[in-house]
């Protein structure tokens, strides 16, 4: 009786406690320790800073009903908390960041949804998250995630879903980066796991995702053999492993057991191989597949057939890569009806694809052959309606029918397109105004690189679904529309360039508020351009680049709107550029205009330029040292104009990589280094008034380009020359440089690359349809006795040295003859003495040779006669003696190339060396045997073969009387 009492006695207190606990959260409105948490969180982001206010926290006591909480309605315990996007710092602060320690989360024992994504710049960690054991959702998207990555065990046993992408999750975790797990790895209850672009890399733990739905590791590090098991998850729909580097083929499995995957995507590896060879077995348990992508790898071989009749497959992108041969479909193929989207482009298919042979795919939406220059499309065929209407047609660079504008029969069915592109294909006829009107329900039109002509005239007034249009490069002509913002006003990328269209640029273009790009250049376009292009006027890029445009420049506006790139080169433009200029302008190209006066030292305070242009104008004044304010200035180009004095330390510039000053009245002793930066690809200071030594040459160890001709640089040529590996072009020519030449620039390997990342460093993007990259405008060189202009390949299309009027001597050394990949080498106007060295006969892709105009002496090598490239040669004027070579390619160059050698003859139609006084006469056709130092070389063949014949019979004598004694 005293243990039942005792009972109902404890029972009554636990009674007690919780309608205690029940009352104090009744007169509390939600759990203390909870609602202190909140307050934690929001006393954090006021410490950083954040634009981001939470009024309702705080505001009374029930935390429940504050925003981005939601709570149990039983236990009001607080269960999702929406934290999405709550730290926004200020812009004038963008460094600040959001310190928050997660063990605040602690607090919330019966959380399942937590979302604190996009809170970017933060400083987060997984530390104090490890307790929560009823979270079902995490998403960490866009928060500079640090600190290890959560081991996969007990403590997260009901998380389903897992949200990392965008972070920079490598810190804190294994050697290779890899996913650590428990060493239990037991399957745990994630179904959805995204880890999208991070620095992950190492081997995946399939093991413990057995449970998985949906795996993304796009834009990671992994590489290697795609891992088997990973095609052996059984609950798996989802997979992408795109932007890794993937090699090797698909994986086929041992087992024919179907699986559930729904969605590939294997685009942007490095994965290669015949796809018909294994994609059949590799796609066999692959019934389920609805969209595969395999998009930017390098298989190779032929289109597989079977992938097409794949049961329910919507979705096949095979693009960029290198397949080849005809699309293997036919008017008899058993095509999978469930197609929507066929994605083929850039590639090398040939043959000829007719559409009739599409004519049973009912829910076709797009077809994108484009860069496939030798396959035939026709996509004509009159009284035919196809059973689809598409929403996607692109045809670039394709081998398209010219007429298919002219005779629209297939366009005239298609009422629901919304892209079209016919660009790069030769098309004839008029502009088709009739793509243009009311009922259209075209997004982008692109029909560029063609030759189209008439005027732009569309039918519509109003074309309000526009957003993209390109007719550059053909020959339309006639004015721009009047009243084009009311004709397309949603527009935001409009491509004009390269035709002949005329007059002013109307003012309306300034009300449509949307456009981002607008490119009118290569025109004949003139008058002024409107000034509230500059102020109102939010563009991202701006170019009206050769054009007859004039008037002052900015129209005296300083403070300009545009927000990334602005090109008003090659026009009329007059006046001097505006005091206090501000702006957010990362490209200014202003070159081959009327431009005056100095530049203001607040012109410098652009300090987002990346590449500045005011080449081919008449700017005088100095250059200030506040150009030290431009930290990310990548190009600067300030040459052929009036600047004088000395210039400032480029050093500051830290960033810098082209930089040319050539062609001013510039001075000053540059024999301490003023471009003392590792980044330097291409120095041009040719043409100025500079003095002082080349010691200062030996900092510029990633200079490719290296021009200083034209000046007063006295001294030796420094062997830190040497040092510079990476040099393609160097122009000394034209200054005082005495002395010896060094050997070790025949160690130069004056090797370009294609795939150079550093020649395109000036990078701006505003949307996937342009890639708007800044284009170097070139560099001048001397070659083959004329001045060349060279664009943006120039370090892979041109080597060279150029070291002519100078007063170097001494023999010239051997070892240059090691610059196999040389094409261009001028040693004219110097004092070197002794022979041609006969090791330039290596010079395999010489192309242009000039040693005139020195002391040099003796024969002509013959071994010259091997340089098959050799475009250009001469040794005229100096002492050389012996005949002059009739064979190879020596023999196609004129007398001129070996004028004032007294000593040099010519060979007679006798085959003999015929003394000429003076200036050598015309070269004779001969044979090459009368060369005496080719009667050198026979005669000591002729002696070495006999000596080797009386050996050999000795020898052989020898060797015989010895088998016979034995």
């Amino acid at each position: 009786m005293g243990a039942y009492l005792l009972t109902w006695g404890s029972l009554s207190l636990v009674l007690l406690s919780v309608l205690q606990s029940s009352m104090m959260y009744m007169s509390s409105g939600c759990f203390t320790e909870e609602r202190a948490a909140l307050m934690d969180i929001k006393s954090s982001l006021t410490r950083a800073n954040s634009m981001v206010v939470l009024d309702s926290w705080g505001q009374g006591d029930d935390c429940c009903v504050w925003e981005l909480v939601v709570c149990e309605n039983s236990t009001r315990r607080i269960s999702h908390l929406h934290l999405s996007g709550i730290y926004y710092p200020p812009i004038s602060t963008p460094s600040d960041r959001w310190h928050l320690n997660l063990s605040v989360f602690s607090a919330f024992h019966e959380l399942q949804f937590l979302d604190l994504s996009w809170n970017y710049p933060s400083s987060l960690s997984f530390d104090g998250l490890v307790g929560l054991k009823k979270l079902q959702y995490l998403d960490f998207t866009y928060c500079s995630l640090e600190g290890s990555f959560p081991v996969f065990n007990g403590e997260f046993g009901a998380l389903e879903v897992l949200v990392l992408n965008h972070n920079h999750l490598n810190r804190g975790l294994s050697a290779q980066g890899s996913i650590p797990t428990s060493s239990s790895l037991k399957p745990f209850a994630l179904e959805i796991l995204d880890l999208s672009h991070n620095h992950l890399s190492g081997e995946l733990p399939t093991a413990v995702l057995k449970n998985i739905r949906s795996l993304n590791l796009r834009g990671n590090q992994f590489q290697g053999s795609l891992p088997v098991s990973l095609f052996a998850l059984p609950q798996l729909k989802f997979l992408d492993l795109s932007q890794n580097s993937f090699d090797g083929h698909i994986p086929t499995r041992t087992s024919s057991e179907p699986l559930l995957l729904e969605v590939l995507n294997l685009q942007n590896n490095r994965m290669s191989g015949s796809l018909c060879l294994w994609s059949e077995r590799a796609f066999g348990n692959l019934q389920n597949l609805r969209e595969l992508y395999l998009s930017s790898n390098q298989f190779s071989g032929s289109l597989p057939t079977f992938l097409f009749s794949l049961p329910h497959i919507e979705l096949l992108d095979l693009s960029a890569n290198l397949l080849e041969g005809p699309i293997p479909i036919s008017i008899s193929s058993n095509l999978s009806l469930s197609l929507k989207n066929i994605r083929f482009s850039q590639n090398n298919l040939s043959g000829t694809f007719p559409f009739i042979w599409l004519r049973n795919l009912t829910k076709l939406e797009e077809i994108d052959f484009s860069g496939n220059p030798n396959l035939a499309v026709d996509i004509n065929f009159p009284g035919w309606i196809p059973p689809f209407q598409l929403k996607r047609l692109v045809l670039s660079s394709c081998e398209l029918d010219k007429s298919t504008l002219s005779e629209p029969y297939f366009l005239h069915t298609q009422h629901h397109l919304k892209v079209l592109d016919l660009s790069d294909n030769n098309l004839t006829g008029n502009m088709p105004n009739w793509l243009f009107t009311k009922e259209t329900a075209l997004v982008s039109l692109n029909l560029g690189n063609n030759l189209l002509t008439g005027s732009f005239a569309p039918v519509c007034r109003t074309c309000e679904f526009f957003q993209h249009l390109n007719l550059s490069m053909n020959r339309i002509e006639g004015q721009l529309p009047s009243n084009i913002s009311s004709m397309f006003p949603i527009l935001s990328i409009l491509d004009f360039s390269n035709n002949n269209f005329s007059g002013q640029i109307p003012t309306s273009f300034c009300q449509i508020g949307s456009m981002d790009y607008l490119d009118l250049s290569d025109n004949r376009i003139s008058g002024k351009l409107p000034a509230c292009m500059f102020t109102n006027y939010m563009l991202v890029t701006l170019k009206v680049s050769n054009n007859e445009l004039s008037g002052l420049i900015f129209d005296g506006v300083n403070n300009l709107s545009i927000i990334s790139q602005l090109y008003l080169d090659n026009n009329k433009f007059e006046g001097t550029i505006p005091h206090n200029l501000s702006g957010q302008l990362k490209i200014i190209d202003l070159h081959g205009n009327r431009l005056s006066g100095k530049l203001d030292a607040s012109f410098w305070n652009l300090s987002s330029l990346r590449a500045l242009n005011l080449a081919d104008n008449h700017i005088t004044g100095e250059i200030h040292p506040q150009i030290c304010k431009l930290t990310g200035i990548v190009l600067l180009d300030l040459s052929n104009n009036n600047l004088t004095g000395s210039i400032p330390d480029f050093s500051c510039t830290s960033e810098l990589r082209f930089l040319n000053l050539s062609r001013n009245y510039l001075s000053g002793n540059l024999s301490e280094s003023y471009f003392n930066t590792s980044n330097l690809i291409a120095l041009d200071i040719t043409y100025n008034q500079f003095t002082g030594n080349l010691n200062w040459v030996g900092y510029l160890g990633n200079t490719r380009l290296l021009s200083l001709a034209g000046n007063n640089f006295e001294g030796q040529i420094t062997p830190n020359l040497c040092k510079l590996q990476y040099l393609r072009i160097i122009d000394f020519s034209h200054n005082k440089l005495s002395g010896s030449l060094p050997a070790c620039i025949g160690g130069l390997s004056l090797i370009g690359r294609a795939n150079d990342q550093t020649l395109q460093p000036v990078f701006e993007t505003i949307s996937d349809f342009y890639d708007t990259r800044y284009s170097l405008r070139g560099f001048n060189f001397a070659t083959k006795g004329h001045l060349y202009t060279y664009g943006g390949n120039f370090f892979i299309s041109m080597s060279g040295i150029d070291l002519s009027a100078n007063m170097l001597d001494g023999e010239i050394p051997w070892q240059l003859g090691n610059l196999s990949h040389i094409r261009s080498l001028n040693l004219s106007y110097n004092f070197f003495t002794g022979q041609i060295p006969a090791t330039f006969a290596s010079m395999n892709e010489i192309e242009s040779l000039d040693l005139s105009h020195n002391n040099l002496s003796g024969p002509i090598p013959w071994q010259l006669t091997q340089l098959a490239s050799l475009g250009a040669f001469s040794v005229a004027y100096n002492n050389l003696s012996g005949c002059i070579p009739n064979y190879g390619q020596l023999s196609s160059f004129s007398i001129d190339s070996y004028l004032g050698n007294n000593n040099l003859h010519k060979i007679s139609q006798g085959k003999r060396c015929s003394p000429s006084p003076g200036a050598v006469a015309k070269e004779d056709v001969g044979e090459r045997y009368d060369d005496p130092v080719l009667y050198i070389v026979s005669a000591a063949s002729l002696v070495m073969a006999f000596w080797a014949t009386v050996a050999f019979s000795f020898c052989h004598s020898y060797r015989q009387s010895v088998k016979n004694k034995m």
